[in-house]
């Protein structure tokens, strides 16, 4: 089964996490200093926030999955609306393990399509600065993302 994931940028952390806690009547899943995320079953959605100095507000949306399976199907999905595509296998991202799949849709809204394969102790790689500076997250850069080929 498929999860809606909202990523946004907070200029104020712990503010965030009381307001968050309070709209979604429970605490994050997973509290760092610089991160929170809530994986709520009503609505089914995977809601992170993070204050990694990017801008504030919406940072990226994305579909997690729960298997290679779905994965490849997103994948199927995003080659059919031929925009950019970048692959990330075995990245290292928000206190994850996961391959994933971005693009960004007509309006410059990054979306990332992802399974986890496991969670891991710090935030993640490091990214060109050019990257660094497009997402709070390990979203690329819009001008970083080619098309990838329909036949992989």
């Amino acid at each position: 089964m498929k999860r809606l994931h909202v990523h946004v940028s907070v200029e104020n952390l712990a503010e965030s996490i009381r307001f968050y806690s309070a709209l979604f009547a429970s605490e994050p899943t997973v509290a760092k200093d610089d991160y929170a995320k809530w994986m709520l079953e009503d609505p089914r959605v995977n809601f992170a926030i993070s204050k990694r100095g990017h801008k504030v507000g919406l940072d990226h949306l994305g579909v997690q999955v729960e298997s290679e399976e779905e994965l490849s199907e997103m994948r199927e999905r995003l080659s059919g609306a031929e925009l950019p595509m970048e692959e990330q296998i075995g990245t290292n991202c928000c206190y994850a393990k996961s391959d994933k799949y971005w693009t960004v849709d007509p309006q410059g809204i990054a979306w990332e399509s992802y399974h986890t394969l496991d969670s891991i102790p710090t935030f993640g790689e490091s990214r060109t600065e050019a990257t660094a500076s497009a997402s709070a997250c390990c979203a690329p850069a819009p001008t970083t993302i080619t098309f990838l080929s329909r036949n992989k």
